[in-house]
């Protein structure tokens, strides 16, 4: 079974206040991308776990996809697989990719094993792996609040538009994503102004992550404001950075003529 990990985006990224567990509460709407990891899942005697492509720091053990087969045994009892991950997509960089590749294991175990876990239990079991796991066992546009984790559909259609992705090897960590954040205020309507056509999106669709990062990075906000002068519908930081996307009609061109070191992905949306 081989299946294909999509990194996210998010569509704003409203931070609203730090809860008494200690989570930040969150409203923010997630779509997938064209990028994607490979993933192939096949029965073994014995269990493996096999990573290559982008090198994922730390033991392999302690990978999400690992922790994902041991939960789907732990509960459903089911025999060893050997786990193929191509990891293509950057880690750290606020595209979800480790916990797409998490929820495509729970799906692909699911269906390799004929389970017929439905996919609000499966999205429970996720929720235990990392707040975006759940997301990504349907990636359909969903808006997401709480952690992160819990979901509803939204109405947004990005089919025929390109994206633009542009990691220029900035790390951000979580707790200098969330020093000094400003909280939103409750009246922005974030699904509101999605529905509007995407041209409204540039004033009123805000990632809050980005007035901080921005002033202690400020190249990722340079690479937001070129994607704009470069003809972008579109463009913001994903997640708590760093890549910075973009929304395009027509297929923009390359920036690692500037950047050399970064990661670039540039994609039609399906």
């Amino acid at each position: 079974m081989i299946l294909f990990p999509p990194a996210k985006i998010n569509l704003g990224l409203n931070v609203l206040f730090k809860r008494e567990d200690g989570y930040h509460e969150l409203e923010t709407v997630m779509v997938k991308t064209p990028l994607t990891d490979v993933l192939e899942i096949v029965p073994s005697d014995e269990f493996q776990f096999t990573q290559t492509g982008l090198t994922i720091p730390g033991d392999n053990l302690d990978n999400l996809c690992v922790q994902a087969f041991q939960l789907i045994q732990k509960e459903y009892k089911i025999p060893n697989v050997h786990i193929y991950l191509r990891k293509i997509i950057p880690m750290g960089a606020g595209l979800g990719g480790g916990s797409a590749d998490a929820s495509y294991v729970l799906n692909g175990l699911n269906t390799l094993f004929n389970l017929n876990i439905s996919n609000s239990k499966l999205e429970e079991l996720a929720a235990t792996l990392g707040s975006d796991c759940p997301f990504f066992i349907n990636p359909t546009p969903q808006i997401a609040k709480g952690r992160g984790e819990i979901l509803s559909p939204i109405e947004i259609n990005l089919k025929g538009y390109y994206i633009k992705l542009l990691n220029v090897g900035i790390h951000v960590g979580t707790k200098e994503a969330y020093a000094g954040i400003e909280f939103s205020k409750n009246d922005r309507d974030l699904v509101g102004i999605l529905h509007k056509p995407i041209s409204n999106w540039k004033e009123d669709v805000k990632n809050d992550f980005e007035t901080t990062i921005f002033k202690l990075h400020p190249t990722l906000s340079g690479v937001k404001k070129e994607f704009y002068l470069e003809g972008a519908e579109y463009a913001a930081m994903s997640g708590s950075g760093s890549t910075i996307f973009g929304v395009f009609k027509n297929k923009p061109a390359s920036s690692l003529t500037k950047y050399q070191n970064a990661f670039e992905f540039i994609g039609e949306i399906d």
